[in-house]
């Protein structure tokens, strides 16, 4: 990308959008930091730091985008900067992200291009109830448990919640943390391939993973839709833990009782509305995603 087809962003208006994007992060998580400060993990939220590897200090890191160059005071800040390199525009130093960057990341461009172009094109599907996480736990004992916290149902009552439904995960890595005795009672036994092969819109976890591939792609993709991401990872996330068989009125989640018909028509209604954001994601970063000069990959 030549000097003459960037966009422009003086210091003020990309000062301007750098606070306001470390303000959001502040709002989104500063009372988990405070949390996590004080010593005190998090069986939700720690998931969003832990799982994704994507730490709080550099999700306050602003980046405009690729094609986009950033001029006057403050741009020695992104100087040295991974995948950031000096230009000049209409003989203005700027920094921007680099066609080089682009080029080491065309596999991974072309992935998540992909990816998110085969789930958007499959239907929906709702109604799998949460059941992963129970499955994560079925028949495991204690030592299946990933959180610090007690079944609502205990394990005999929890064994029989996944036993009454059908097991209908479409999510490989979601799929890989079933106890041996949950895998084979699943409508697929899933692998690597199938992240391409199955993934579908109405999946939890599959609007949850946005947040994952535009973290992946790094300066490429502009912040303000990585926090848009980061955002519905939240809440999913959220209700993801509040249909799991943990007890987590402590830390102030009501439970959906997916064991009962109110609650799975509760589930539904939340996924759905999930989905729908999700696919609003997908349908943005496609659209960023073909923007990128695929010549350079």
């Amino acid at each position: 990308m030549t000097a003459q087809t960037l966009d422009v962003l003086d210091a003020a208006e990309w000062h301007g959008r750098r606070a306001a994007h470390v303000d959001r992060v502040n709002d989104l998580v500063g009372q988990y930091l405070d949390r996590r400060a004080a010593g005190h993990a998090h069986p939700v939220l720690d998931f969003l730091f832990t799982y994704y590897s994507l730490k709080p200090a550099h999700l306050r890191r602003w980046h405009p985008g690729f094609g986009v160059a950033l001029t006057g005071d403050g741009i020695e800040d992104y100087r040295g900067r991974s995948g950031y390199g000096d230009t000049t525009v209409r003989g203005v130093p700027a920094v921007t992200v680099t066609s080089d960057l682009l080029e080491r990341r065309g596999s991974a461009v072309d992935f998540v291009s992909t990816l998110v172009r085969r789930t958007a094109a499959r239907p929906a599907q709702l109604g799998c109830f949460g059941l992963h996480e129970w499955a994560m736990v079925y028949r495991g004992g204690d030592a299946a448990l990933r959180h610090d916290v007690p079944l609502r149902l205990g394990h005999d009552g929890t064994d029989a919640v996944v036993e009454s439904m059908p097991l209908r995960c479409t999510h490989y890595d979601a799929f890989r943390f079933f106890t041996p005795e949950a895998v084979p009672r699943n409508a697929l036994e899933l692998t690597p391939d199938h992240r391409l092969l199955t993934e579908q819109p109405g999946c939890l976890h599959a609007s949850m993973d946005l947040y994952k591939w535009v973290a992946k792609l790094g300066p490429l993709l502009p912040s303000d839709l990585l926090l848009d991401c980061f955002a519905v990872s939240m809440t999913a996330r959220e209700l993801d833990m509040r249909a799991s068989p943990y007890d987590l009125t402590e830390y102030g989640y009501s439970p959906v009782r997916i064991e009962t018909p109110t609650g799975r028509a509760e589930y539904v209604r939340a996924q759905s509305a999930i989905a729908e954001s999700g696919s609003d994601l997908r349908r943005r970063l496609g659209r960023a995603l073909d923007a990128l000069p695929r010549s350079t990959t």
